[in-house]
């Protein structure tokens, strides 16, 4: 049974490219032209659901229009040994006329010799490491992470894409020195300016330690003058112990002979 021949133009053609470094989100765009006279509906499937997040993943596109599809990869911990084979496929169908707006169930209710499909492969680029201004302009290094679609390979192996929810990126991956030539490309002048930083601050300690070294000393003399001098004495008078007791003979005088008068009076 022959399949029937792409009604959509798809922009890029053949593969998508994802330009890394791969520690945040990296999106590629698809341009899906529908230049038939016909609704056309489509579907975007994938090898990797759970890589990717596609937005829109399916729709109607309107004769002679253009649908605009981002396909977003997730952040993951780049391993140049990896041998994945990420594919996307995009599947289209005319929309039948009493059509009025995308339903999933029109997938099911197709003929399958009516369905259309195109197929991309995924390109991952690293760009190269510079050294100076100039080098942006070198052609940056693709490093394919996948190889084109096997003539037996079922297609059940694909699943839309956009199904899983988008994988956040974690501090790991923020972490993550998967580029070697990238982790040794350090400023020359960075070893200058540390050490003259460290120079300065060094000064300073300097300065502040024999601030404080002057200080403790002339705090040492202040004691030391402090502790030689005689202590000051307090005069203190005790209150004399006899004032009390000296009026006390004339004023038992004075109660005797006042006492004899009254007696004297009384006898009398």
């Amino acid at each position: 049974m022959s399949k029937t021949e792409q009604v959509v133009d798809l922009e890029p053609s053949t593969e998508l490219r994802f330009r890394g470094p791969f520690t945040d989100v990296v999106t590629s765009t698809l341009k899906i032209t529908n230049p038939s006279k016909q609704r056309v509906c489509f579907k975007v499937k994938t090898t990797a659901p759970k890589r990717y997040c596609v937005r829109p993943n399916s729709g109607i596109i309107e004769a002679n229009a253009v649908v605009e599809v981002a396909v977003m990869l997730q952040p993951f911990e780049y391993d140049p040994k990896e041998k994945a084979k990420h594919k996307f496929m995009v599947q289209t169908m005319f929309a039948p006329d009493s059509a009025t707006e995308y339903a999933e169930t029109l997938w099911k209710e197709v003929d399958p010799s009516s369905l259309m499909d195109s197929k991309l492969k995924c390109v991952f680029e690293l760009p190269e490491p510079s050294s100076s201004p100039e080098s942006n302009d070198t052609p940056s290094k693709d490093i394919s992470l996948s190889s084109k679609a096997s003539p037996g390979k079922p297609e059940s192996s694909l699943l839309e894409a956009g199904a899983e929810s988008p994988v956040k990126p974690t501090a790991q991956h923020a972490r993550n020195n998967s580029f070697p030539e990238q982790a040794t490309e350090t400023p020359k002048t960075l070893p200058a300016t540390i050490e003259r930083n460290l120079n300065d601050e060094l000064a300073k300690l300097k300065e502040e330690n024999v601030r404080l070294t002057e200080e403790s000393v002339k705090l040492k003399r202040s004691l030391a003058v402090a502790s030689k001098s005689p202590p000051t004495k307090v005069n203190y008078a005790p209150p004399p112990t006899d004032s009390p007791l000296a009026p006390l003979p004339i004023l038992y005088i004075v109660l005797a002979l006042l006492l004899g008068i009254i007696l004297g009076k009384i006898l009398l």
